[in-house]
C-alpha cells in the first residue's frame, strides 16, 4: 500500500483561514483531518484510500515541474471524472474536495471563459470550484472567492442521445451475432471469402452471410439421398385468436396511484441541467422490473427531481422518501427519470406566481419503514394500477387532493377533487391521511401545503 502523503503546509494555511474552528495541523493524516473537517461523514477504506490518493494529485496540478500538455491532459480527466460526481467521492465529502479547490481556484480565475465553458472548456471543474467555494457542508470562509456567472455559459453540454445510443449497442450486438455465426461454419472460409480485397464492410458481411448459407445448403444435400421422396410439410389448420375480455375499468380513486417508501441511496447533481438532482432509490422493486437497474446489491430506480437549489444535497443522501412509482418514465436532459419524489410547498396565493424559490420539504415516512413499503390514503386502499395512463390524465386529476394538515400530517383532499366530491352512499367528505403499515407520512414545517 502506498505510504499515506503528509498534508501540504499551504493547505494547512488556508484551512486555518478559512475553517479557523478545525484544529488541523501538519501532523494530522488525511483521513484524520477529513474526520474533524466533516463529523458527521465516515468512509470505507476504499473511500480512505481515495482520499490520500486525490491529495496526492492536487498536489501536482498547476505544479511548475509540470508542462503545460501534462497540466492539460491532468484538468481533462478531472474534469471527465467530475461529471457525474458532486464531489470526488460521489457525494461526501473530504479534505481532497478542498485541496483540490486550493489548488484550482487561481487557475479557474485566470481562464477565459472559453477555457471554463467553451465546447472543449472544463465545465465540471468549474461546477466543482463553485460549489466546494460556496457549499455549507465545506463551510469556507473565502474573502476572494472565484467570480463564476451561471448565465455566462459559452458552449451547453449536449445530452445524451438516447437514441443514438440504443443503434450503436444494437450494431455491435449483430457484429458478436455475426462472428459466432461464423464460427460455427467450419465448411466455409467466412473470414476472407475470395474477391473480398476492396469491398466495403458492409458488402463483406453480406458475402460472409451468403457464403455460410451455401455452405448450409450443400452440407443438407449430403444428407438427403439422391431422387429420394421429398416429404412435404402439413399445415396445420389456423386456430381462432381467443378474444381478449374487455379491460375492466377502475373507478377513479387516488388508490390507482402507486405510492411507496424509497430509500435514496445515493443522489447527485444532473450533469446537465443545473436545477436537478440525480438520485438513486431503492423502491422494493423486483429483478428484472422494467425501468430499474441494480447498485450495491439492491434493485433501483433512476430518478431525476427539480430540488437542486432547494433542498441541500446532503439532505438528500441515504434517507427516506415517498415516491410515485407508476408514473410513465420520461427523459429529463439526457437522463431517464422513473419515478417521483413527493415533496411539498407552500400554496400559492389567487394571482400569486410560482418561482420556484421555495421552501419546499420532501414528505418523510415513518421512521421503521422499508423500501417498498406500499403507502397509501385511509379509506382509499386498493391496488393501482401498473402504469398510469397519460392520456386519462389520472395523476393531474388527483394530485390537487395531495395536502398537508394542521398537524404537519400528509393527507387527501377530497373536496379539492370535483370528480369524488359530493353527496351520495359511493361519495366520501374531509381529509384522509397517508400512512404506511407503521404509521403516519409527515412533513417538517409546512401547514396547508401542496404536496406534488
Amino acid at each position: 500500500m502506498a505510504a499515506t502523503p503528509a498534508l501540504d503546509p499551504n493547505l494547512v494555511g488556508f484551512l486555518k483561514s478559512s475553517r479557523p474552528a478545525a484544529d488541523i495541523s501538519l501532523e494530522a493524516d488525511p483521513i484524520k483531518a477529513s474526520s474533524i473537517l466533516f463529523p458527521e461523514t465516515t468512509y470505507t477504506d476504499a473511500e480512505k484510500s481515495d482520499i490520500s490518493q486525490w491529495l496526492a494529485t492536487a498536489g501536482h496540478i498547476g505544479s511548475p515541474a509540470e508542462d503545460k500538455a501534462k497540466t492539460a491532459e491532468r484538468l481533462s480527466s478531472l474534469n471527465t471524472y467530475l461529471a457525474s460526481r458532486t464531489t470526488v467521492l460521489g457525494s461526501k465529502p473530504s479534505i481532497a474536495d478542498i485541496a483540490l479547490y486550493h489548488k484550482l481556484a487561481p487557475l479557474v480565475s485566470s481562464w477565459s471563459a472559453e477555457e471554463r465553458t467553451g465546447e472543449q472548456g472544463y465545465h465540471h471543474i468549474v461546477r466543482h470550484v463553485d460549489f466546494v467555494q460556496n457549499a455549507g457542508v465545506f463551510g469556507l470562509k473565502v474573502d476572494n472567492k472565484v467570480t463564476i456567472d451561471p448565465d455566462n455559459v459559452v458552449f451547453k453540454i449536449k445530452p445524451i442521445d438516447v437514441k443514438a445510443e440504443k443503434e450503436k449497442k444494437k450494431k455491435e450486438q449483430e457484429a458478436v451475432s455475426k462472428g459466432v455465426v461464423s464460427a460455427s461454419a467450419p465448411t466455409a472460409s467466412v473470414t476472407n471469402p475470395e474477391g473480398n480485397e476492396g469491398k466495403s464492410k458492409k458488402e463483406k458481411a453480406r458475402d460472409a452471410a451468403q457464403t455460410v448459407g451455401e455452405a448450409a445448403g450443400a452440407a443438407a444435400k449430403k444428407v438427403i439421398p439422391e431422387g429420394a421422396p421429398q416429404q412435404k410439410k402439413e399445415k396445420k389448420p389456423k386456430q381462432p385468436k381467443p378474444q381478449k375480455p374487455a379491460p375492466v375499468e377502475k373507478p377513479l380513486s387516488p388508490a390507482l396511484i402507486d405510492l411507496r417508501v424509497g430509500h435514496i441511496l445515493k443522489a447527485t447533481t444532473h450533469p446537465n441541467a443545473d436545477s436537478l438532482y440525480v438520485s438513486t432509490i431503492a423502491c422494493g422493486d423486483a429483478p428484472g422490473t422494467d425501468n430499474t437497474s441494480e447498485y450495491e446489491g439492491q434493485v433501483v430506480r433512476t430518478v431525476c427531481s427539480g430540488l437542486n437549489g432547494l433542498i441541500p444535497l446532503e439532505e438528500m443522501q441515504g434517507r427516506k422518501i415517498v415516491a410515485v412509482c407508476n408514473l410513465k418514465p420520461v427523459t429529463m436532459r439526457g437522463i431517464k427519470s422513473s419515478a417521483m419524489v413527493l415533496a411539498a410547498s407552500p400554496r400559492l396565493a389567487e394571482g400569486e406566481v410560482d418561482n420556484h424559490k421555495g421552501p419546499v420539504e420532501l414528505v418523510n415516512p415513518p421512521a421503521d419503514s422499508k423500501a417498498g413499503d406500499r403507502v397509501f390514503f385511509e379509506g382509499w386502499e386498493g391496488e393501482p394500477e401498473a402504469v398510469l395512463n397519460p392520456k386519462k390524465k389520472i395523476w393531474e386529476t388527483i394530485q390537487p387532493g395531495f395536502t398537508t394538515t394542521d398537524d404537519l400530517s400528509v393527507g387527501f383532499d377530497v373536496s379539492a377533487v370535483s370528480q369524488l366530491a359530493g353527496e351520495g352512499e359511493t361519495k366520501k367528505t374531509g381529509v384522509a391521511k397517508l400512512k404506511t403499515a407503521a404509521g403516519l407520512c409527515t412533513v417538517s414545517t409546512l401547514k396547508g401545503a401542496v404536496v406534488r
